[in-house]
């Protein structure tokens, strides 16, 4: 038996809604990692863009465990001397709270082209309110797959 490969015409794509509210950062950014590269799907081909299309609202209620809410995140502005630090808490907080989400999905993708063709499949939203309602998405009860995937709010 030859191994199966997909072809692009045969890539059937799904369109997936996840509310983060109250979901541990991690564990969510891993199923998100996993259903954008489509290893949830039988016909799995690891050079094809095969995975879903995800909607994820409520990014800014999303839980951190331990202390790295006060764990410092660094860039480079690309001048001498340009480097920069916020926590996880401030950028939460602040303007654009998706930026944590994105990150960390990011972080669990592998670092090539193709990888950054997985990520225009992901929209992060910080409220409550999409712009995709014609997509018609299914909605993904990240809450009811494992009870660790929630945490209080403490």
């Amino acid at each position: 038996m030859k191994t199966f490969t997909m072809t692009p015409d045969q890539i059937e794509k799904k369109w997936i809604l996840i509310d983060a509210e109250g979901i541990v950062l991690g564990r969510l950014a891993s199923i998100i990692a996993m259903r954008l590269r489509g290893k949830h799907k039988p016909t799995f081909t690891p050079s094809m863009d095969m995975g879903d299309n995800v909607i994820v609202i409520n990014a800014d209620k999303v839980q951190i465990t331990g202390n790295k809410r006060e764990k410092p995140n660094y860039w480079h502005t690309g001048t001498v001397g340009g480097i920069k630090s916020r926590t996880t808490g401030e950028i939460l907080e602040g303007k654009f709270p998706e930026r944590v989400m994105i990150q960390a999905v990011k972080r669990m993708l592998p670092g090539n082209r193709l990888s950054r063709q997985l990520m225009t499949n992901l929209r992060v939203y910080a409220s409550a309110e999409h712009p995709h309602e014609a997509q018609s998405p299914e909605v993904l009860d990240v809450k009811s797959m494992n009870p660790k995937n929630t945490r209080s709010a403490s």
